[in-house]
């Protein structure tokens, strides 16, 4: 047990700290996640464990009320043998109460013992839950840290970086010659599409007309 407590404490209180500090200055959010699924391992492990010694509790509590109970009941067997003269019935009940009376009592002092080791194993389970949480929300801290940091380095990249604004402005320009360019070419084929049409038009207009005799 005192194994277990060595590792819990190891997991949870010193490492925490350094190696969280030393992992960040490489990737934070790639490294804490990775140390997030050991400890959960850790934490689901002392769980069980935690459920174990409940379930043991459990059982020296039933071993313990039956040893009580039986006791009991050899003590009163005895005291009416005792009553009735039957000696050999009698040392038999007495013993059998003697044994279950010794056998309550190793029951009772292994009883608070197991229950003193649960609540040590639940308070652990607790501190580690807590840091847990912790570090969770240090995950989240530093996720939003890293979003900002790099909102704030695409933005100063386009506000305050002179080689991007004259990038900028070239492919601009670029993309207005090239409409420029589009617009010329379709009016263009407009112009040579309609010409056909309305010099047609004209001719139909002017042969239409009667000539004018007078104008000599």
């Amino acid at each position: 047990m005192t194994n277990l407590f060595t590792k819990i404490k190891d997991f949870i209180v010193a490492d925490l700290n350094e190696t969280l500090h030393q992992k960040e200055k490489q990737n934070p959010i790639a490294k804490l996640n990775q140390y997030l699924r050991q400890c959960e391992q850790e934490a689901a492990k002392v769980g069980k464990l935690v459920e174990r010694q409940s379930q043991l509790r459990d059982e020296f509590t039933r071993e313990y009320s039956l040893a009580v109970e039986f006791a009991e009941k050899r003590k009163h067997q005895a005291e009416i043998a005792l009553k009735a003269g039957e000696t050999e019935l009698y040392q038999f009940a007495a013993a059998e109460h003697q044994q279950y009376s010794e056998r309550a009592q190793r029951l009772k002092a292994s009883h608070t013992q197991v229950t003193e080791q649960l609540e040590e194993l639940e308070r652990k389970h607790e501190e580690m839950k807590h840091k847990l949480k912790d570090m969770h929300l240090r995950r989240m801290e530093l996720m939003g840290q890293e979003n900002v940091s790099r909102a704030n380095l695409g933005m100063n990249h386009v506000l305050e970086s002179d080689s991007y604004t004259t990038q900028s402005y070239s492919k601009f320009k670029d993309i207005e010659n090239y409409l420029d360019r589009l617009e010329q070419k379709m009016h263009s084929s407009f112009f040579r599409s309609t010409i056909d049409s309305k010099v047609a038009q004209l001719e139909k207009e002017m042969s239409s007309k009667p000539l004018d005799l007078t104008k000599e």
